[in-house]
């Protein structure tokens, strides 16, 4: 596809953008090679191709999920200011 020395003007116009009266060639220009890569994407048969997530198959490496602290959930309940049923009570903060 050919991008035109008004196609450039015009988008620049609806786009609000100021472009010099030398530099509407190379504009014009330049979004005509990038229209005819699109082009070219566009032609390629992706029929039977799965879509990838990233285009490296990089595989997150987690830790063990292990328990590395005791539970010390009676200790610090018997210091709350407020439990209730093995909940934290609080002031209410919404009315």
């Amino acid at each position: 596809m050919s991008i035109q020395r008004e196609d450039v003007e015009k988008i620049a116009r609806l786009a609000k953008l100021q472009i010099n009266e030398e530099q509407l060639e190379t504009v014009a220009s330049e979004l005509s090679n990038i229209l005819g890569l699109v082009d070219q994407l566009q032609a390629v048969n992706t029929d039977n191709i799965e879509p990838m997530a990233h285009p490296t198959d990089a595989v997150q490496i987690l830790r063990a999920d292990q328990v590395t602290e005791t539970n010390n959930r009676e200790a610090f309940q018997k210091i709350a200011p407020a439990t209730e049923n093995g909940l934290y009570l609080v002031p209410k903060v919404i009315e």
